[in-house]
């Protein structure tokens, strides 16, 4: 794989990540338990949208076959999507959601401080637009945790059972393949063993913080980074596909 193809791939595997997170974020519109956080949460499916729309627009300009942020998210099939299986798991109820969130943008904060100093403009511009989003994000979704951890009896319980659940999906956000590889060598990309340092370090804070405790160390789910899905990624795609699928080059 040459270092163009490196930069394409590893940029699609981010607008996936914020896609498909963004997807699953916009089913929970009208199940939130309040109404101040249903406006977060809508709000904070919007940010993810929109870095979807950058990288994959980033993605398009680099590959100059003309293909449209539009394409990228609608009319691939499954297997050429590369986002982290955590992102894509089902909501469950609000702690399922709200750990998954914490999770991952605790190490997203992480990547793209690292982005930001990688070598391709692009990328590094992108990654200093998202993080003013991203910090407020894992702020947001940080005292939530502690919110429920801290709370009754009961909801301590459930979001401890949502943690150990969501445990097994992180070991992938640090598990580097040949195009982490390439990409740290070929643009000064994110070290993925030093970022899996920090994520630990902020997520234990603030899992103590909440009177939970951190999961055991576990065998790790992978394989979305290649394209592997979970049996629950291609209802995802279904629905969010279903229109420009049912009717391509639609336009409103």
């Amino acid at each position: 794989m040459s270092a163009d193809q490196t930069l394409i791939a590893y940029t699609l595997r981010l607008a996936d990540n914020a896609l498909i997170l963004a997807q699953r974020m916009i089913e929970l519109v009208a199940a939130e338990p309040e109404l101040e956080e249903e406006l977060a949460n809508a709000n904070f499916a919007l940010d993810y949208i929109g870095q979807a729309r950058m990288l994959y627009s980033h993605a398009g300009e680099l590959e100059g076959n003309g293909r449209s942020e539009d394409e990228f998210a609608f009319m691939r099939d499954e297997h050429e999507f590369r986002n982290l299986l955590l992102l894509e798991q089902p909501n469950g109820h609000f702690g399922d959601a709200l750990v998954r969130q914490f999770l991952f943008e605790a190490f997203y904060l992480h990547l793209l401080e690292a982005l930001i100093a990688c070598s391709d403009q692009g990328l590094s511009e992108i990654a200093a637009r998202a993080i003013k989003e991203v910090k407020y994000h894992n702020r947001h979704s940080a005292q939530w945790l502690v919110r429920l951890g801290d709370g009754t009896e009961f909801s301590r319980e459930r979001v401890q059972a949502s943690l150990d659940n969501a445990w097994r999906y992180t070991g992938e956000m640090f598990t580097g393949d040949d195009i982490d590889v390439a990409f740290q060598r070929d643009f000064d990309g994110p070290n993925l063993n030093a970022i899996r340092d920090l994520w630990k370090r902020d997520v234990e804070r603030t899992v103590t913080e909440a009177t939970l405790r951190l999961p055991d160390e576990q065998w790790m789910v992978s394989g979305g980074k290649q394209g592997q899905h979970s049996e629950h990624f291609g209802f995802l795609l279904a629905e969010m596909q279903y229109l420009q699928r049912s009717f391509p080059s639609a336009t409103w």
